[in-house]
């Protein structure tokens, strides 16, 4: 989303007499910096806006964007067993515990056997909060133990552990090595005598010290906030009731169409039974749901 000073250089840049068309979802999250700038153009009527609602027939049989939809409309998605293939499944749990148990339970076996795809790389746990026991820094923890187990070639920095072939995201902008806040790479090396770690993002190799480290975390688990823009084949979405201040309608909408082929959440049983507990506001994949 476009922020109040990136649009302010936008238009200053754009010729008097050229015509500007703004291509936007109004109902996802604001940008990370100041302003709503796409909800505040459509709601001053000052210019032409067309809205796109209707759902095309190709569309109508994935079950994620049916879900999308009705959940950006404040319906809750309908968690019953599919009685055929479907792309969205929902994963009940009692608890917190339950919870990780049956998310390290999709990812580790149930996910891979089925659908045929690599834990790793094809599926991306998406959490509403980084905190909890269900939130995406345990989780890390939980996934790279059982998924990725750390050899003799690691190091520990930072309260984290990195090993060969382990997932991570890199949190800030580094325009020296070329790599971005939210990129997702892989380690290929790590070198204790030289001091320093290698990964591919990308196809592109990057090299870091030790001491640079404080820039990568595992990315088994990541927040939505930090996957906004990015789709994966697979996603798994945790919606327990720790997660409450953040459950606003436009998160989930967010991150209901960030599976391009399965979706699976995991949803608490107080939350699938009181849609309300959910949508506390309004503010092409598989999609699973784990409470």
């Amino acid at each position: 989303m476009v922020d109040v000073l990136l649009m302010h250089a936008l238009l200053e840049a754009v010729p008097e007499k050229s015509a500007l068309l703004v291509v936007g979802d109004v109902d996802q999250l604001p940008s990370v910096g100041p302003g709503q700038v796409l909800a505040d153009v459509i709601a001053s009527g000052s210019i032409p806006v067309v809205r796109l609602s209707e759902v095309f027939r190709q569309a109508a049989k994935s079950q994620i964007i049916v879900n999308a939809h009705g959940i950006n409309q404040g319906v809750m998605p309908d968690l019953r067993k599919p009685k055929t293939e479907s792309d969205f499944y929902f994963v009940a749990a009692d608890d917190p515990e339950t919870a990780v148990a049956r998310i390290v339970e999709l990812m580790k076996t149930r996910i891979p056997h089925r659908f045929r795809l690599d834990p790793i790389r094809d599926v991306q746990v998406l959490c509403p909060m980084n905190r909890g026991g269900v939130g995406a820094r345990s989780l890390n923890i939980e996934l790279q133990a059982a998924l990725n187990p750390a050899g003799e070639h690691k190091v520990e920095r930072f309260g984290w552990t990195f090993a060969p072939d382990y997932k991570v995201m890199q949190i800030e902008n580094d325009y020296d090595k070329e790599v971005y806040n939210g990129d997702v790479g892989y380690v290929t090396g790590v070198e204790p005598d030289g001091g320093e770690l290698t990964a591919i993002f990308d196809g592109r190799s990057v090299t870091y010290g030790f001491g640079e480290l404080d820039t990568l975390v595992p990315a088994y688990a990541a927040t939505i906030h930090k996957s906004q823009g990015s789709e994966y084949p697979a996603v798994v979405i945790p919606v327990v009731t720790q997660h409450y201040p953040m459950l606003q309608r436009n998160l989930l909408y967010l991150v209901s169409p960030a599976a391009n082929d399965w979706s699976f959440w995991s949803v608490s049983a107080r939350l699938s039974r009181s849609p309300s507990a959910v949508y506390r506001g309004a503010g092409g994949g598989r999609s699973f749901v784990s409470g």
